[in-house]
C-alpha cells in the first residue's frame, strides 16, 4: 500500500532521472548536426573555446543547466504541465531535444482531460519541428509522427483507461452501496411481516385465551378452578408483555437492541417453581453448598436451566413430580433437575426440537458441561456444571468430553447422588 499510494511521484521521479543523460545527448548531437535554433552560435563558440578552463563552465551553462531544468520540470508534470510543455517546446527549437516535450505529450492527456490546451501545446511542438528539422517534408512528417503524434496517442489510450476504470471503480461502489440498501429494506420489511404475523395470530390468540380465563375467574363456582383461571389470565398477560416487547423490536427500524428488561437470575428460581406448582406441578427443590454471590451470567445461564427442565417435565412426564437441586460447589455450581416417570396422558404438545440444544449452547458458552438422559427408574434427568470462581466462564479450560448433551451413560447407582 506504501509503494501504491506513492507510484505516480515515484514515476515523476523515474522520468525526472532516466531521461536526463539522454536529454543531453540529444542536445550535443543536435548542436554538432546544425538542427535547432542556438547549433550555430554554439558550434561557434565551443569551436573558439580552446581552454578547458573556460570550456567546462560555458558548456555547464549552455547544456547541462537547461537540461537538468527540463528535467526538473518533469517532477511537477502532473501538477503544473505547463512548464514542462514550455521547456519541451524550447529545447525542441534551440536545441532539438525531443525528449522533454515528448514526456509533456504524452503526460498530459494521460492526466488531464481538458483537450483545449494539448491542442496548443501539440500545435506549438508542430512549429518548433518545423523550424529545427525543415530539410524535406517527409523528415518532417516522420518526426512529427515520432516525436508528438505517438506521445499523444499513448498519453490519449492511458488517460481513457484510467478514466474508465475509475468509472468503473466509482460504479462498482454505487452497486454495493444499492445492494447493501437493499438487503436492509428487505431486512426491515421481513421484520415487520414476521411482527404482522405475531401480532394478528399470536398476540390474537393469546387475548382470547386470557379473556376466557378471567371470565372463567369471575364464574367459577370452585376456589381451585379460580384459582387456576388466575394463574391462566396472569402468565397470559405476562406472555403479552413479553410479546409486545418482541414486537417493538421486529417493528423498530432504528435500532436492532433488545428492551433492556432485567435478567432473571437465581432469586428468580423461586418464582419460577411457584408459577409451575400453581399449574399444577409438584416440584421440590434442594440446595446445598455454602452459597456465595455468583457472576451474573452463571446466574442466567442456571435459570435457564431449571426453566427448561421444568418445562420439559410438564411436556412430556405429565402429572410427574420434579426436583430441583442446586449444589454451591468451591469452584462450581452445579444444577440438576430430575422427573420422575409421567403418569398422565401421554399426550405431548407440539415440539421444536431446540430447547436442548439452545441449552447446550448456552452452557457451553459459559464454559460449562450438560448432560440430559433417562435415570434407571425410568424418569429423565437433566444436569449442568457452571464453572465459577477462580475458573469462571472466562478463564475456564476447555470443556471436557461431556460438553455436549449427551444421555447418561452410567445406569447402576443412585442417578441423583451428588457429583455424578
Amino acid at each position: 500500500m506504501w509503494w501504491w499510494d506513492r507510484r505516480l511521484r515515484i514515476a515523476d521521479w523515474c522520468y525526472a532521472v532516466f531521461t536526463l543523460p539522454f536529454s543531453g545527448l540529444m542536445m550535443l548531437a543536435g548542436t554538432s548536426s546544425g538542427l535547432g535554433l542556438l547549433s550555430p552560435p554554439l558550434t561557434g563558440v565551443i569551436g573558439l573555446l580552446s581552454n578547458a578552463l573556460v570550456a567546462l563552465p560555458a558548456v555547464f551553462v549552455l547544456f547541462v543547466v537547461p537540461g537538468t531544468l527540463a528535467s526538473v520540470a518533469m517532477l511537477w508534470r502532473r501538477s503544473k504541465p505547463k512548464w514542462l510543455m514550455l521547456a519541451g517546446v524550447l529545447l525542441m527549437a534551440l536545441y532539438a531535444n525531443p525528449i522533454p516535450l515528448m514526456v509533456g505529450l504524452y503526460s498530459y492527456p494521460a492526466h488531464f482531460s481538458d483537450r483545449r490546451p494539448l491542442t496548443g501545446w501539440f500545435v506549438l511542438g508542430l512549429l518548433a519541428t518545423s523550424v529545427t528539422y525543415n530539410h524535406t517534408p517527409v523528415s518532417f512528417v516522420v518526426l512529427s509522427v515520432l516525436y508528438l503524434v505517438v506521445p499523444v496517442i499513448a498519453g490519449l489510450w492511458i488517460g481513457t483507461r484510467r478514466q474508465l476504470i475509475d468509472r468503473l471503480q466509482e460504479r462498482a461502489e454505487r452497486l454495493e452501496r444499492e445492494q447493501h440498501m437493499m438487503a436492509d429494506q428487505a431486512i426491515s420489511a421481513e421484520r415487520t411481516r414476521i411482527a404482522r404475523e405475531m401480532h394478528d395470530v399470536v398476540a390474537h390468540r393469546v387475548s382470547l385465551m386470557v379473556l376466557h380465563a378471567g371470565g372463567l375467574e369471575v364464574s367459577a363456582a370452585d376456589e381451585r378452578t379460580a384459582q387456576a383461571a388466575g394463574l391462566i389470565r396472569t402468565t397470559g398477560r405476562e406472555a403479552l408483555a413479553e410479546l409486545r416487547g418482541i414486537l417493538g423490536v421486529l417493528r423498530d427500524d432504528g435500532t436492532d437492541a433488545a428492551p433492556t428488561a432485567p435478567q432473571p437470575v437465581l432469586d428468580d428460581l423461586e418464582r419460577l417453581i411457584a408459577e409451575w406448582r400453581g399449574a399444577g406441578m409438584e416440584v421440590s427443590r434442594e440446595e446445598t453448598g455454602p452459597r456465595r454471590p455468583l457472576p451474573p451470567a452463571v446466574q442466567r445461564t442456571a435459570f435457564r436451566v431449571v426453566q427448561e427442565g421444568l418445562t420439559n417435565a410438564a411436556k412430556h412426564a405429565t402429572g410427574a413430580a420434579v426436583r430441583v437441586w442446586l449444589h454451591h460447589g468451591p469452584n462450581r455450581l452445579e444444577v440438576e433437575v430430575v422427573n420422575e416417570p409421567g403418569n398422565g396422558p401421554a399426550h405431548a404438545p407440539p415440539r421444536s426440537g431446540y430447547g436442548l440444544t439452545g441449552l447446550r449452547e448456552r452452557v457451553v458458552l459459559a464454559g460449562g458441561e450438560l448432560s440430559a438422559g433417562v435415570c434407571p427408574d425410568g424418569g429423565w434427568r437433566m444436569r449442568a456444571i457452571l464453572p465459577v470462581g477462580e475458573e469462571g466462564p472466562d478463564t475456564a479450560a476447555e470443556p471436557g468430553p461431556h460438553s455436549a448433551e449427551v444421555e447418561e451413560e452410567g445406569t447402576d447407582g443412585d442417578p441423583h447422588a451428588p457429583g455424578r
